[in-house]
Order: structure tokens, then C-alpha cells, then sequence
């Protein structure tokens, strides 16, 4: 049987969410997030409920999936939580781990330059315009674009960071957990 007393933290339930790593590009992954699903409960209400659909929705749905995902990524890289392959690192040694971790984080960093170039290069030849809407499609591509220099610049300071500090989520997974990214 449980004491009669108890503190507000056990009635209330689990403890509050850490909130320290929260930046700006966050909140736009969200407003993106919760634009695409007011635009799919649009499509929805309009298709089933008036049984007359808006037929911009889906054409929109399709372009806010994408930016929810490319915004969504540059999170990832600036929280280094792109999945990796833990389980080599693991019988490695320290010092082999960093290298690994530096080639790693070069080989991604060229990565995001060579695709965000690719974008541009892509948006400039695009000159067609959106089905539904009358907006060039290129506006995606410049878009795709922007999220893969935004993934350099950040991928350039984990690089600065991890080589800096010698450590990282793969290198020192214990250290690592306790601290998590500090961008």
C-alpha cells in the first residue's frame, strides 16, 4: 500500500520534457507540420464530408510533406540524430573511432554541398509551373536547396565540435548520452 502522502511530481506523471535544445528551425518544422495536416484534414472534410474536393490540397499536401522532411532533416543534422551504425564502432578502438567519426562527418558534409548545389542547379532550369496553383515549382527545389546549406553549415560546426572535443555520440556513447549535442 502507497503513503497517504505524495508529491506533486508523482501525481502529476512523468517528468516534464527537456526543452534546452529547442531552436528556431524547430518551431518551423512544427508550423510546416501543422500547416500539411490542416491542408490533409481540408482534403479529407472536402472529399468525404462535402463529397466535393479542393483539388489545390493534394498538389500542396505533397510539397509541405516534402519541406516538413528536408526542415526535419536540418534538425537532424544540427542534433546528430541521423542514424548511424553503432555496432562497428563498438569493437573498434578510440582512436580509430574518431578518425571514422571525422570521415563520417566529411564524406555528409560534402554530401549536403553537392546535393544543395544539384538543387539550385535544378531550380534554375524549372520552369514549370504548380498544377493547382499558379507559383513556379522551382519554389521547391530553392526550398530543397536552402535545407541542404542549412545541413552544411550545421554539419561544418559538428564537424568544428567533434573535432574540438575529440568525442561524439560514437566515439563516446556513454559520455556522450549524458550530455547530448550542444549546438
Amino acid at each position: 500500500m502507497k503513503d497517504a502522502e505524495t508529491t506533486d511530481d508523482e501525481r502529476l506523471g512523468p517528468e516534464d520534457p527537456d526543452l534546452s535544445d529547442v531552436k528556431a528551425d524547430d518551431y518551423l518544422v512544427v508550423a510546416v507540420f501543422w500547416c500539411l495536416a490542416f491542408v490533409v484534414f481540408l482534403q479529407f472534410f472536402t472529399r468525404y464530408v462535402l463529397n466535393s474536393s479542393l483539388g489545390w490540397t493534394e498538389e500542396i499536401a505533397r510539397y509541405l510533406l516534402i519541406a516538413v522532411t528536408f526542415i526535419g532533416a536540418v534538425m537532424a543534422v544540427r542534433k546528430e540524430s541521423h542514424i548511424a551504425v553503432e555496432l562497428a564502432y563498438r569493437y573498434l578502438p578510440r582512436r580509430l573511432r574518431f578518425v571514422l567519426q571525422i570521415a563520417v562527418d566529411l564524406i555528409a558534409i560534402a554530401f549536403y554541398a553537392i546535393t544543395g548545389w544539384l538543387c539550385t542547379q535544378l531550380a534554375g532550369r524549372t520552369m514549370q509551373m504548380m498544377v493547382s496553383i499558379n507559383l513556379p515549382k522551382s519554389i521547391v527545389y530553392w526550398g530543397v536547396a536552402a535545407c541542404f546549406a542549412a545541413m552544411t553549415l550545421y554539419g561544418l560546426l559538428v564537424l568544428a565540435r567533434h573535432w574540438r572535443t575529440g568525442t561524439s555520440r560514437l566515439i563516446d556513447p556513454e559520455s556522450f548520452a549524458a550530455t547530448g549535442p550542444n549546438l
